[in-house]
């Protein structure tokens, strides 16, 4: 690998440490380097806090004078909570600039560094890039469609089983692959179910990691508030909220009492009997939710589906054959009757987590209407 794209690299896994922690703004990463030397070296932690290269230049001092930075993300130009790193950059004497990728941003888009070029700074583009657009693809998303980006995860054995024919799903997939599962939890900014999934598995949706972690928001698509007022989801200690999604169909006296549980239940309209999933889609949006994990079950999986909410799909596919019917199928419903109407994916990637195999794609089809 050239020295360059170690640099680069360097800055992608700094960014990584605050992933799910930065929204509305975007995780980064940046790397000051002198004379073959790294000098300084920072990332932007939660918004509000400085940016990236802020804090690789306090780091770098005088030092930065001179050297060159290598940036997964275009500096910004405009004054928001923080000032233009652009002009923070100008300021210190930075001679060139790595940039990872463009900022997808309207409000810099390219104006910085259309601004660094201005001050007779060398600018390079694209260094890394699948990897810098991979790290933002959350933002970028949410910052042009004003939707969370969905990530739909779910497990199944090699014959396509998602439980067996009493539905006991406990485990699918191995240690190493629940592990990676609440790894995905500390790093995005909610995750959701439906209640079908509370009924059957009581499940806590926390992130649960040797070193600790955040758990995110939790979100639960309920359209009548069946969800017990026992639920290890409502009673559990955690520092996260929890976000009950329904409609007017379901009982008032059910909706104080969650309440009182300290859930904060939103009513939202009703499309065929059920919750608008574009209009808690469009919610959660507003509240800044860039990253969304899509759990379960397959009825939601299926209606988010064929909303196009779904951006990428990560399945586990373990070592094992149940046979017979089972519970299969990663999604409810008829589904397509023509193999020319069947939803397209594209960036499939396959690799080994524990004994099983993880296949990740991005589904084509995913668009704002």
């Amino acid at each position: 690998m050239a020295e360059s794209q170690v640099y680069m690299q360097r800055a992608i896994e700094l960014a990584r440490n605050a992933l799910g922690r930065t929204a509305p703004n975007p995780p980064v990463g940046a790397v000051i380097v002198r004379d073959g030397l790294i000098v300084g070296e920072g990332f932007h932690p939660r918004a509000g806090d400085p940016h990236a290269e802020i804090f690789a230049l306090r780091a770098a001092g005088v030092r930065a004078c001179g050297a060159d930075i290598y940036v997964t993300l275009e500096p910004c130009s405009h004054r928001g909570r923080t000032g233009p790193c652009a002009d923070a950059l100008i300021a210190a004497g930075i001679r060139r600039v790595f940039v990872g990728t463009v900022d997808p941003n309207p409000l810099v888009a390219g104006r910085g560094i259309q601004r660094l070029k201005a001050a007779g700074l060398e600018v390079g583009i694209g260094l890394n890039e699948d990897a810098c657009r991979e790290l933002i693809a959350p933002f970028a998303w949410h910052i042009t469609s004003g939707l969370p980006f969905t990530v739909y995860k779910a497990a199944m054995t090699l014959d396509g089983q998602l439980a067996t024919c009493a539905g006991d799903s406990r485990w699918v997939s191995c240690a190493d692959s629940r592990q990676r599962v609440h790894q995905l939890r500390d790093q995005v900014d909610a995750i959701m179910i439906g209640v079908q999934t509370i009924l059957a598995d009581n499940p806590q949706l926390t992130t649960r990691l040797d070193q600790g972690g955040r758990d995110p928001l939790r979100v639960v698509v309920d359209s009548h508030l069946r969800i017990p007022l026992e639920s290890r989801i409502l009673t559990q200690p955690s520092a996260a909220r929890t976000l009950v999604a329904t409609t007017t169909l379901a009982p008032a006296a059910k909706l104080v009492a969650l309440e009182k549980l300290n859930a904060e239940v939103l009513v939202l309209p009703v499309v065929e009997g059920r919750v608008s999933l574009c209009a808690l889609w469009q919610e959660l949006g507003r509240r800044s939710v860039q990253h969304l994990l899509l759990e379960g079950g397959r009825t939601l999986a299926s209606a988010a589906l064929h909303a196009r909410l779904i951006n990428s799909i990560q399945v586990y596919i373990a070592p094992k054959l149940l046979g017979g019917e089972g519970l299969s199928g990663l999604f409810a419903g008829e589904g397509s009757s023509l193999m020319d109407d069947a939803i397209p994916l594209e960036n499939l990637r396959v690799e080994s987590v524990g004994a099983d195999l993880l296949l990740t794609a991005e589904v084509k089809r995913c668009l704002p209407d």
